[in-house]
């Protein structure tokens, strides 16, 4: 197939779908909205920047995403802002969308989530059958946000030819804004799936009460209730450790450890490949994510395949994955307390962590191993072209 994909070049979600199709023999084209150096061979790549996009450098080749050296504060800000002014941007940027399409002339065209790889690939359709992905917080946050996301949203749907999600709570939100019933959808992980060779469990249970928060700062995660709880596992185990990814040199995140004294429980890590994360998941008993939006977290996949036990917030996407009390637990992202006391009983359930290990490796080899999922995508792609 001669496949477009229209996706953020620097994502390791993204390339790691695409990969697929690259070592497959696939001729394969990349729009990126924002510039990139991907290590991927594509026949064909331009940069077409949206929403303000540009303003962000491109990391190095290989290089672990940068994203959490910017605290929650200024993240929302940056969001608000492209909410509002982001979908301006489309029609000029569409323009440029679509002369690449009509040079490629692709078979299908894939555009990896709505805002605004989606919205920018829809003002530009008509060319090829167009597929457009879902990410987790495209309807609940930003759809909601202003009455351009949501037009753009609404917009985006009617024009797509099938709709993919991690998650059937997205499809059904995507039917109700618009998306014709009658089109395709498929349901698989928004990164293909998680590659066994990289995240497995580990030889030998976890001895280290080692609690693990990977989601960096982003403007849904509620990393302060997350700081605020951490205080209070202390108090009833005192040996607990806290690893955070991508949040070294964050102001916010420094300046709160300093602040509530516990310096010598917690490291802040920078951000890290996949396979050194999937060591950290291998020894880490517990895995936090306290995201108030969310569809499925990759991250809470690769933990899940990697032995440690979920503690997340309490959204009908997760829902999906987790059973509370069977297989990890789901707690009021906005409660320190009931987040503490969910660590807690993850870090002393032994019997619990095992149960839901050996639960979560089922799951993960059933709904979520990369090579079967991508095949399903290649065969979605197939009956649409």
């Amino acid at each position: 197939m001669r496949i477009l994909f229209v996706a953020d070049g620097r994502s390791p979600i993204a390339l790691n779908w695409i990969d697929y199709f690259t070592k497959r023999g696939d001729e394969v084209y990349l729009a990126s909205t924002f510039a990139c150096r991907p290590e991927l061979q594509f026949s064909g790549m331009e940069i077409v920047p949206v929403a303000f996009s540009s303003a962000k450098p491109a990391p190095e080749a290989g290089a672990a995403p940068k994203g959490g050296m910017w605290g929650a504060s200024t993240l929302k800000l940056r969001t608000v802002i492209r909410q509002w002014l982001g979908p301006l941007t489309i029609f000029r940027a569409s323009r440029q969308l679509r002369r690449f399409i009509e040079m490629v002339k692709p078979d299908i065209i894939h555009a990896m989530r709505i805002p605004y790889e989606g919205m920018l690939a829809a003002d530009a359709a008509g060319f090829a059958p167009l597929v457009v992905s879902v990410w987790g917080n495209d309807f609940t946050l930003h759809a909601p946000a202003t009455p351009l996301m949501r037009h753009y949203t609404e917009w985006t749907l009617q024009v797509a030819d099938a709709l993919h999600a991690d998650c059937q709570r997205d499809i059904r939100l995507g039917k109700q804004m618009g998306f014709a019933l009658d089109r395709p959808t498929l349901v698989t992980p928004g990164n293909g799936g998680i590659r066994a060779d990289v995240f497995y469990p580990p030889q030998s249970p976890q001895t280290a009460p080692l609690v693990v928060n990977p989601r960096g700062f982003r403007a849904y995660v509620r990393n302060d209730t997350f700081f605020a709880a951490i205080p209070l596992v202390l108090k009833e185990r005192p040996d607990a450790r806290f690893a955070c990814a991508a949040m070294s040199g964050v102001r916010e995140a420094v300046e709160t450890v300093a602040r509530l004294g516990v310096e010598s429980a917690v490291e802040l890590l920078p951000a890290r490949p996949h396979a050194q994360m999937a060591e950290l998941f291998r020894a880490a008993q517990v895995v936090v994510s306290p995201s108030t939006h969310d569809g499925t977290p990759n991250t809470l996949l690769e933990a899940m395949a990697c032995g440690s036990f979920p503690v997340a917030g309490d959204l009908d996407s997760i829902r999906e994955w987790i059973q509370p009390g069977e297989n990890g637990l789901l707690v009021d992202p906005g409660d320190p307390q009931a987040l503490a006391a969910a660590i807690l009983r993850g870090l002393n359930d032994a019997a619990l962590r095992r149960q839901a290990a050996g639960k979560n490796a089922a799951i993960i080899a059933e709904r979520a191993e990369y090579t079967r999922n991508m095949a399903r995508v290649a065969g979605f792609y197939e009956k649409l072209r």
